[in-house]
C-alpha cells in the first residue's frame, strides 16, 4: 500500500520512566553530550569504536561513500574471530566464561574463552580438511548448541563466509538458500530438541540435497539428539527419522573435529571482505541474501552491545534469539563476544517442560541483561503472572525488546512483572539489513516511554518522510540530532507526525547489498527516496522527538481516507485487560476502502461471553483512539499465524479475512493455524 500523505497517528502515550539516579551513575554512558559530539563528526565517532578492535593493519580511510555502496575502514585488515576470542585469551582471560548453555532436556555446559579458542581452531582445521578456503560459503543448519556459534566463528577464522539457515526451515527453503549462496559445505546435526520432541535436521538436509544442491561437496554432522532411546539428562530421545548416511559425502563431527590440531592462525581479512550472508524474506517471494562484511559490521555490533545494554564485566547476558536470525548473529555471537561477555544460550522452547522455563534460566544462571521479542512477551502475558512470580528474577538489571514494535501494555507488563519496576527497558529498532541497532534508548540517559524506541543511536540520523519525499520530522529535539523542517532548535508541541522512516547517512554495519543482485538492492532500499535509506517501515515522531515504530508500511490501512497503523490499533486492543495479543489487518470495504479486522488472543485467566466481549473490544478501540479506528470485525482465536521468528503474517490474515486462496505458508510456524482461522472467520461471517 502507498500512503497518500502521512500516517495518521492517533494513539497517545503519556507515561514515562527516567533512569534511576543509581543506574545512571554507573552507566557506561551518562552524558547526553555524546549525541551532539557524534553528529559533529560521525566518522570520528565510528573510527574511535573501530580503534577499540584489533587490526592486523589499520585503515587509511574511514568511509568511501558512493550511494548505495559504502566502504568503511578502507585498507584495514582484521579478523572477526580473533576479535571475539583470541584477544581476550591473550589479555589473560582464558578462564573467563564465554558461553553458559542449556539444552532443552536440561543438560548444560559452561565454556570458557580458552576452551572456545581450542574448539573453534579444531573446527576451522576440520573445515580446511573438507576443502573450505578463503572466500568459500558454508551453510550452517543446526540447533542452538554451542557448536553453532563456534562454527560461525570457525568460518570467520579462515575467511569463509557463513550462511546460517534457521533449523526450522523446510527442505525447500534450505535448498533455495544453499543454491543461491553456492555453499560448498553444509554443517548440520542429527536433530535438535523442541518441546520434548526432536526436529530431524539431518533428514531435512537429505531432502534438500535430493532436490538438487550441486555446489555441496561434503556434509558435516554433529550428533546432538542421538539415536532414539539415548538418555540425555534422564530424558530418552523419542523416535525420529535420522535420515540416511551417504558415504563419501557425510562426515561425522566426532570423527573429524576431535583429531584436528588446536592451533589455527586467523586469516587477515580486508575490512570489506564478506563475513556472512543471511537470508530474509522478500516481497516477491524470493529470499534476499543480505550481505555483511567484516570491519564495519563488527564495529557496529561491538559499539551497540556495549552502550545499549550497558554491558559490564560481571553481566550475564541473554539474548533469546536463535542464530538463524540476525539478532542471534549480532547479539548472541559477534557483539557480546567482541566485548568479552558471558553469554547464555538456550536450545529449546520457552514452555518446555513448563511455561516458567525462561524464568528458571534467569534464576539459575543469574542473568542480568535479558533481550527478547515482543511476541514472546505477549505470550508470557497470556500465560499469566504466576509463572515468572514463582522464580527469583532479582538478578535482572536491564531488559531489552527486539523484532517488532512493542505494545505499551506489553512494555508495562515486562517492566512490572519481569523487571520488578526497577529495570530500564531498551526497546530497539533495527533489521537484518542494518546489522546493528539504530534506534534505541541509552539506558543511563534516556527517559523511556512504553512503546517507543525513543532516539537514534549516536551518529545515526533518522527522519520521517512524507509521500512526496519531504522531511516532515517535526522537531529539532533536545539532543540535537533531527533534521527539522522549521529549523527551530526547541521542541514543539502538538500531535505526532507519522510517515515513512528513513536513515539519512551511511553507518558502518549497513548491508553491502543483496548477494549477487545489486539492482534489487537499489530498487528495494534506495530508489523510493533518493539519497536516503528506506527500510520499509512507518514511524511517527512525537513533540519530544521520540520515534514510535508503526510496522511495515504494507501494514498501514487506508480507512475512509485515513492512513492508520495496524500497530496502533493492536496496542489499543492489548490495552484491554482481557487481551494478551492482537493482530489487525485492513480488509476491502466498498465504502471506506478498507475496514479494520482484528484477530485477538484472550488471556488465559479471563472467562468471557463472546458477543459481549467483542462489542466491548470494539468500543474500547473507539474510546482509546477514535471512532475511525473502531474495528468492523473482531475474531477471538487461540493462535495467530506467525513466521518462525515470531512475526505475525498479516498477509495471510488478509487472505483469511477476504476469502482469497492462501499464499506461501512455508515460513509459518504452524500452517494449520491459518486454515483454522479461515474456517472460524467464514463461519462468523456466514
Amino acid at each position: 500500500m502507498i500512503m497518500s500523505r502521512t500516517i495518521d497517528t492517533l494513539l497517545e502515550e503519556s507515561r514515562s520512566f527516567p533512569p534511576s539516579p543509581e543506574f545512571a551513575a554507573r552507566a557506561n554512558v551518562n552524558d547526553p553530550g555524546i549525541y551532539s559530539e557524534a553528529l559533529r563528526d560521525p566518522q570520528a565517532f565510528w573510527a574511535k569504536w573501530a580503534d577499540s578492535l584489533h587490526w592486523f593493519q589499520r585503515w587509511h580511510t574511514v568511509l568511501e561513500w558512493n550511494l548505495p555502496d559504502a566502504k568503511w575502514f578502507v585498507g584495514g585488515k582484521l579478523n572477526a574471530c580473533y576479535n571475539c576470542i583470541d584477544r581476550h585469551v591473550e589479555a589473560g582471560n582464558a578462564l573467563r566464561t564465554a558461553f553458559i548453555w542449556e539444552g532443552e532436556p536440561g543438560d548444560s555446559r559452561t565454556i570458557t574463552y580458552g576452551e572456545i579458542l581450542i574448539e573453534v581452531s579444531k573446527i576451522a582445521n576440520a573445515l580446511k580438511e573438507l576443502g573450505v578456503q578463503h572466500g568459500d560459503r558454508v551453510c550452517i543448519y543446526m540447533p542452538m548448541v554451542p557448536e553453532l556459534a563456534m562454527t560461525m566463528l570457525a568460518c570467520a577464522r579462515i575467511g569463509a563466509a557463513h550462511s546460517v539457515v534457521f533449523g526450522g526451515f523446510s527442505a525447500d527453503s534450505l535448498q533455495e538458500r544453499i543454491n543461491d549462496a553456492e555453499a560448498k559445505v553444509l554443517i548440520t546435526a542429527d536433530g535438535g530438541w523442541r518441546r520434548g520432541g526432536v526436529v530431524p535436521l539431518k533428514k531435512i538436509v537429505d531432502q534438500a540435497l535430493d532436490l538438487g544442491c550441486p555446489s555441496i561437496e561434503r556434509v558435516l554432522v554433529l550428533e546432538r539428539a542421538g539415536a532414539p532411546g539415548t538418555i540425555t539428562n534422564g530424558l530418552a530421545t523419542p523416535e525420529y527419522d535420522r535420515g540416511a548416511w551417504q558415504e563419501g559425502r557425510d562426515v561425522r563431527w566426532a570423527d573429524i573435529v576431535s583429531r584436528q590440531s588446536d592451533v589455527c592462525d586467523c586469516e587477515p581479512m580486508d575490512s570489506e571482505d564478506l563475513l556472512f550472508i543471511l537470508y530474509t524474506s522478500g516481497s516477491t517471494g524470493k529470499p534476499k541474501g543480505i550481505v555483511h562484511t567484516t570491519g564495519g559490521y563488527l564495529t557496529g555490533v561491538a559499539a551497540t552491545t556495549k552502550w545499549v545494554f550497558d554491558l559490564k564485566d560481571d553481566d550475564v547476558f541473554w539474548c533469546t534469539a536463535d542464530c538463524g536470525w540476525v539478532t542471534g548473529h549480532s547479539y548472541v555471537v559477534y557483539g557480546p563476544l567482541a566485548n568479552g561477555a558471558q553469554v547464555v544460550i538456550y536450545e529449546g522452547a520457552p514452555d518446555a517442560p513448563d511455561k516458567d522455563r525462561f524464568w528458571r534460566i534467569v534464576e539459575r544462571h543469574g542473568v542480568t541483561v535479558l533481550y527478547t521479542a515482543p511476541t514472546a512477551i505477549r505470550t508470557f502475558m497470556k500465560w499469566g503472572d504466576a509463572y515468572p512470580k514463582r522464580c527469583d528474577l532479582s538478578s535482572l538489571r536491564l531488559l531489552g525488546s527486539v523484532g517488532e514494535p512493542i505494545n505499551p501494555e506489553a512494555w508495562m507488563w515486562y517492566h512490572e512483572v519481569i523487571g520488578g519496576g526497577r529495570c530500564p527497558i531498551v526497546d530497539t529498532w533495527w533489521q537484518t539489513e542494518t546489522g546493528s541497532i539504530l534506534i534505541t534508548p541509552l539506558p543511563g540517559i534516556t527517559t523511556t516511554k512504553p512503546g517507543s524506541a525513543t532516539q537514534p543511536f549516536p551518529a545515526i540520523r533518522a527522519a520521517i518522510i512524507d509521500e512526496a519525499g519531504n522531511d516532515v520530522t517535526p522537531v529539532q529535539g533536545a539532543l540535537g540530532y533531527y533534521s527539522c523542517a522549521s529549523g527551530s532548535d526547541a521542541p514543539t508541541t502538538g500531535p505526532a507526525v507519522g510517515g515513512y522512516l528513513a536513515i539519512l547517512d551511511p553507518w558502518p554495519s549497513m548491508t553491502r547489498g543483496i548477494w549477487r543482485d545489486p539492482e534489487r538492492f537499489f530498487d528495494v532500499y534506495w530508489k523510493r527516496f533518493p539519497g536516503r535509506y528506506f527500510p520499509g517501515d512507518g514511524a511517527k515522531v512525537d513533540h519530544e522527538g521520540y520515534f514510535w515504530l508503526l510496522g511495515r508500511v504494507d501494514d498501514v490501512m487506508l480507512v475512509a481516507g485515513h492512513n492508520i497503523s495496524t500497530m496502533e490499533v493492536e496496542s489499543a486492543l492489548v490495552d484491554h485487560h482481557a487481551v494478551a495479543e492482537a493482530a489487525v489487518i485492513g480488509k476491502s470495504h466498498d465504502v471506506k476502502g478498507q475496514a479494520i479486522a482484528a484477530f485477538v488472543i484472550i488471556r488465559s485467566e479471563i472467562r468471557y461471553e463472546s458477543d459481549g466481549l467483542i462489542a466491548e473490544l470494539k468500543a474500547h478501540c473507539a474510546a482509546k483512539i477514535g471512532a475511525i479506528a473502531r474495528p468492523d470485525d473482531v475474531i477471538i482465536t487461540a493462535e495467530l499465524p506467525k513466521t518462525r521468528s515470531g512475526k505475525i503474517m498479516r498477509r495471510l490474515l488478509r487472505d483469511v479475512a477476504e476469502g482469497r486462496a492462501l499464499g506461501d505458508t512455508t515460513t509459518l510456524a504452524d500452517p494449520a493455524v491459518v486454515n483454522a482461522l479461515r474456517e472460524k472467520y467464514e463461519s462468523e461471517e456466514g
